[in-house]
């Protein structure tokens, strides 16, 4: 499994972490409230706002759940926490974590996906003559391992991509700004500003899903056990998410905002509004506004994603990939 994942596990200091939380979790179920152990794929930012927004805004309480969010970052592997049982409910990050598991035969699904648009980006210099992704055939591309087994198997289907042109990607921009021949990887939603404040240049961003990547991204990812143990928790989590993603991208932020600034220190406003507005501009959210699609899936699509996957030998041909996903507990209404 942990080959797909985008940062490596250290179980120790999180074990003790989800220990400490566990003494008042039985209070809570106690009286009346299911508990539940939420595991994000990140450190707090807006690219998890749905999530802080529920919890902050009382989504989750007021549908009889106590969410206890446990913050992600270099130590946490989320489908390792599902696997072992430590928490109820992961954010998977991107197709291929939970295609990943549905071939290794793992009890875990997809009940919805909270960003209709991957975001991932491929990141130029603006004086290079890139006019597209086309245009980045033969350049040095910065990526992480994790990329080079998820979205660069489509890069290199579409586009002719060869794994020379592959440069270790640290989560630095500096080797970036230090090349103008450099094409580096990114989140639509935050690398491309960092780099105009560091580098004082305004890059040239391409959103791999506004070229036909049919990946969804931000899963909500719950074992088979909790969906045959309590379905009613596993359909009120998702309609809880989905309420707080519209409330955070379409309403008040400030409750969102103010719990990821809590969590993470190192986040600032600056860069949570601009978040925002990239996610409502490129429609990676929701691509109406928030009219009802906010957590949805279809067949058709994964269909699509499998099939690209399963040409470039990622998958068998005749995995059973629809094991990776149920669409029971999609949201209800807008």
């Amino acid at each position: 499994m942990s080959s797909m994942q985008r940062r490596a596990f250290v179980a120790l200091g999180l074990m003790a972490m989800l220990a400490a939380c566990s003494p008042a979790k039985k209070e809570d179920a106690a009286a009346g409230q299911t508990p539940i152990k939420l595991a994000t794929d990140w450190r707090a930012q807006a690219e998890l706002g749905g999530y802080y927004q529920a919890l902050a805004t009382g989504e989750y309480k007021k549908r009889g759940l106590d969410v206890t969010l446990i913050q992600g970052g270099p130590a946490v592997n989320v489908p390792q926490l599902l696997a072992t049982g430590a928490v109820d409910v992961g954010v998977g990050s991107n197709s291929f974590i939970i295609m990943n598991l549905a071939k290794e035969n793992a009890p875990v699904k997809a009940v919805a996906a909270f960003m209709q648009k991957d975001p991932q980006v491929l990141i130029a210099h603006p004086d290079q003559g890139i006019n597209g992704i086309a245009d980045m055939k033969g350049r040095p591309i910065l990526l992480s391992d994790a990329s080079v087994t998820a979205f660069w198997v489509w890069l290199k289907a579409k586009y002719g991509f060869t794994d020379d042109q592959v440069r270790k990607y640290n989560y630095s921009s500096a080797p970036f700004l230090a090349d103008k021949r450099v094409v580096q990887q990114g989140y639509a939603t935050s690398e491309p500003y960092l780099i105009e404040k560091e580098g004082k240049i305004k890059p040239a961003v391409f959103l791999l899903a506004d070229s036909g990547y049919p990946a969804y991204a931000s899963f909500a990812l719950v074992p088979d056990s909790l969906i045959a143990k309590n379905p009613a928790a596993v359909q009120a989590f998702v309609e809880a998410t989905a309420a707080g993603w519209t409330s955070y991208l379409y309403g008040d932020p400030k409750p969102g905002d103010a719990a990821i600034l809590k969590d993470n220190p190192e986040m600032t406003q600056d860069v949570l509004d601009q978040a925002r507005e990239k996610m409502r501009s490129y429609g990676i959210v929701s691509a109406n506004g928030g009219r009802g699609d906010i957590g949805q899936m279809t067949d058709a699509r994964w269909a699509e994603f499998f099939k690209v996957a399963s040409e470039q030998g990622v998958y068998p041909a005749d995995m059973d990939y629809k094991k990776a996903y149920t669409l029971q507990f999609l949201p209800k209404g807008p």
